[in-house]
């Protein structure tokens, strides 16, 4: 039976990464079995912070339609330098205009959907949930307080940060079903919040035949490394900095292709290194072919974030049918999965082992290609779009 669907969240097509891209394919399944869908959203933003061009001249609230779907934008206020108290700034200009929005809503939802970040979405959710007495599901992409903290952002505002967890409990609680996309993250969930939990995660589109070329990006004739991605706060670049400055140059080709708040940083501290280099995200038809013309992928988390996050780059690194470099917390959701298949190395910290056990794998293709198969078969086994989506529709039908 169709439904009124109401989607809320920061992040929308046209950004077609993270979070955006994710929240974007819900809707369009949604679409796909006749359900009527409205979403409220910021301007797209993402992963440059700085709004996109086409959208700097719209009015501070704009509707428009995309592939039959009903989109109400409120202009948020995008920090070049997204400090904690930036964005808190950012958090609170996307839910006042947002809040206006919420009354332009023409049909009574039955069901709401509000993506996290930012936990206020839950809070205009929350408002359309009492007004209209419809069902409210929270969708956590991203613990946002859990981030912030365990970043460092806001290590010196104890009292605001236990204010901050106070109120996501209480507006989790509201929650008539809450989601998230890791296992790890489902047990924290449960922890914040009584609410239904349900497992539902990011994913991989292997449905899609690509025709596989090596990337522009990628023509170099020496080892390829690559990281792509968010070039934000949760990755350690002070270890990959260290990274660097231990492979060789005659060896190895570093690249790194991605935008976010510390790219100008990373473009300043890369410069001495003539073997590595930047270049801006490729459009989403592009990043299969990006991803696979690597030899090798890389991605050094800070070692305290563990479960708050997993990060869907991941998926696509694994998905490449490429072995990956990982550096991160022991007890996060990433080592659980390179437990279960083995699809590269991984280590709980930085030293010169990393470098060594690198020069030792790239001498063994064979292995190589061993680890990238192994990689591919359980990212499609556990996270096939269709698979996925297919869980998430069901779930709709049932509430």
């Amino acid at each position: 039976m169709a439904k009124n669907i109401i989607v809320i969240g920061i992040n929308y097509y046209p950004e077609d990464s993270a979070i955006g891209l994710y929240t974007t394919q819900k809707v369009e399944a949604l679409v796909s079995k006749g359900h009527n869908v409205t979403v409220i959203t910021g301007f797209p933003y993402y992963p440059a912070w700085e709004i996109k061009r086409e959208y700097k001249t719209k009015p501070y609230l704009f509707e428009e339609e995309i592939n039959g779907v009903r989109v109400l934008r409120s202009k948020q206020y995008v920090p070049k330098n997204p400090t904690f108290f930036k964005r808190i700034v950012h958090l609170i200009s996307f839910t006042f205009g947002n809040f206006i929005n919420l009354f332009k809503v023409k049909k009574s939802p039955d069901l709401i959907i509000s993506i996290v970040p930012f936990t206020t979405s839950i809070l205009l959710g929350l408002i359309l949930k009492i007004r209209y007495r419809s069902k409210l599901w929270v969708h956590v992409q991203d613990f946002e307080f859990d981030i912030a903290k365990q970043s460092g952002l806001n290590s010196k505002n104890s009292l605001l940060h236990k204010i901050l967890m106070y109120l996501e409990k209480m507006l989790l609680n509201s929650a008539d079903i809450a989601s998230t996309i890791s296992q790890g993250m489902k047990e924290i969930l449960k922890q914040k919040s009584d609410s239904e939990s349900f497992f539902l995660p990011n994913w991989i589109d292997n449905e899609k035949e690509i025709k596989f070329t090596t990337h522009r990006y990628l023509e170099t004739k020496k080892v390829k490394v690559l990281y792509s991605g968010n070039i934000g706060e949760k990755q350690d670049w002070e270890t990959f900095l260290k990274f660097c400055k231990k492979t060789s140059s005659k060896k190895y080709d570093i690249t790194v292709v991605g935008d976010g708040a510390k790219k100008n940083w990373l473009l300043d501290n890369i410069k001495s290194f003539s073997h590595v280099k930047y270049f801006p995200p490729v459009p989403l038809n592009e990043l299969s072919s990006l991803l696979r013309s690597a030899d090798i992928h890389i991605l050094f988390q800070k070692a305290d974030v563990m479960d708050a996050v997993m990060p869907s780059k991941v998926l696509g690194m694994m998905a490449s049918s490429k072995p990956s470099l990982i550096i991160g917390n022991d007890n996060s959701e990433i080592k659980t999965i390179f437990n279960s298949c083995c699809p590269g190395m991984f280590f709980n910290c930085y030293s010169d082992q990393v470098i060594a056990e690198l020069d030792n794998l790239i001498e063994d293709p064979i292995k190589m290609l061993e680890m990238g198969r192994s990689a591919n078969d359980y990212v499609v086994a556990n996270f096939s779009k269709n698979n996925v989506l297919s869980r998430f529709l069901e779930k709709i039908d049932l509430l």
